[in-house]
């Protein structure tokens, strides 16, 4: 049986360099968003409580979604978030969005809408970019705020750096905007008390990217997937970081779920191996691919939560972190431990050829 009247949350602060003086003020984020959703009402959904945790990330100016995004090539700010609910595999997103507060809301009131019957007759989006995007928030009585009021100093400054550079042709290499700037994705995944799970993601994309792009936070099958069995104690939910273009290409949250899912001719209850399945999706599916097409440092960073069934059938969650980055920022917390853990993970240094696989593996039981 799913055990009932337990929260499990977890978030991420992105897959990529996270300078050791951000630290603290990272993890104490990343603390504060698990906080925010495990005191959720008891009614909340999965979805509510991965809203919530998010929209505490988004308003952290160390973490580059919502108001700490990242600017465009024009300096201004453009965010893109996406939500999607294991049960019913419901999903809403937005890209390119300006003047919304917090996007993930803005995701989540796209999925709910999409739910209702249209008088009309039309097929309600999934997906929603730019001025569309901002008006349909507005609609819904969703914050909007000036573009000066998406901008954070931090965010700022970085722009003004990079740009100069940019404009001056420094003799800068593209590499060292990856070693010196957060480019990475926030997200959160969540198991409410009754045992359904969510996963959703935001993002203020790369650093100077051409604005109206949109990464894989807003993407169908790229940023987060979450499925479970409404028949047998299987289910996951995970939430990803990285290099969106390359993310795109091979739809790594839903590929992740795929490669998860019971074959349905096999018993209810299968065993099966998620270190292995992660290992072979990141290394087989997403680093080949990507290195097929000339990219030699494919980065990506996986948050995911899974239920795995025990000796008794019961399902215990089981949180896992895999990624190819050189960090990952990462916390948790339940209802019956609503003290929350957080950590940045470093991926251990390696030797030997640089055709290697450079995934690293951890898993967390909660």
């Amino acid at each position: 049986m799913v055990p009932t009247n337990t929260i499990y949350v977890a978030v991420h602060g992105g897959a990529g360099h996270h300078a050791v003086g951000s630290e603290q003020q990272v993890n104490k984020a990343l603390k504060r968003a698990c906080i925010a959703a495990i005191q959720a009402p008891p009614a909340s959904t999965s979805l509510d409580i991965v809203e919530r945790a998010i929209a505490v990330l988004e308003d952290e100016d160390c973490l580059n979604a919502g108001y700490g995004s990242n600017l465009t090539e024009s300096g201004t700010v453009e965010c893109d978030a996406a939500i999607m609910d294991g049960r019913t595999q419901d999903f809403g997103s937005i890209g390119a969005a300006s003047h919304v507060k917090n996007p993930i809301k803005v995701a989540k009131a796209v999925l709910e809408h999409s739910r209702e019957p249209d008088v009309l007759g039309r097929i309600r989006p999934l997906h929603l970019v730019s001025t569309g995007a901002q008006h349909f928030a507005a609609s819904k009585a969703l914050t909007i705020v000036s573009a000066e009021d998406m901008i954070s100093p931090r965010a700022k400054a970085e722009w003004a750096k990079w740009k100069s550079g940019l404009e001056l042709s420094s003799a800068e290499t593209p590499s060292s905007v990856a070693e010196s700037v957060m480019q990475d994705t926030v997200g959160a995944v969540a198991w409410d008390n009754k045992g359904d799970m969510a996963a959703g993601v935001s993002s203020g994309g790369l650093l100077l990217k051409y604005p109206g792009r949109v990464g894989e936070a807003a993407i169908f099958g790229a940023g987060c997937w979450a499925e479970q069995s409404l028949t047998s104690n299987h289910g996951m939910a995970c939430s990803i970081s990285g290099a969106g273009e390359h993310i795109i290409r091979t739809c790594l949250a839903r590929s992740i779920g795929d490669a998860l899912r019971p074959p349905e001719a096999s018993p209810a209850e299968i065993d099966i191996d998620t270190h292995e399945v992660l290992h072979r999706v990141i290394t087989h599916h997403f680093e080949k691919a990507t290195k097929d097409r000339g990219e030699h440092t494919p980065n990506a960073g996986v948050l995911l939560l899974t239920k795995e069934v025990g000796s008794d059938g019961a399902a215990r969650p089981r949180l896992w972190c895999a990624f190819t980055t050189e960090s990952m920022a990462v916390a948790y917390a339940s209802s019956t431990q609503p003290k929350p853990k957080s950590s940045i993970l470093r991926r251990p240094k390696r030797s030997g050829s640089t055709d290697a696989s450079s995934v690293y593996i951890t898993s967390i039981p909660l």
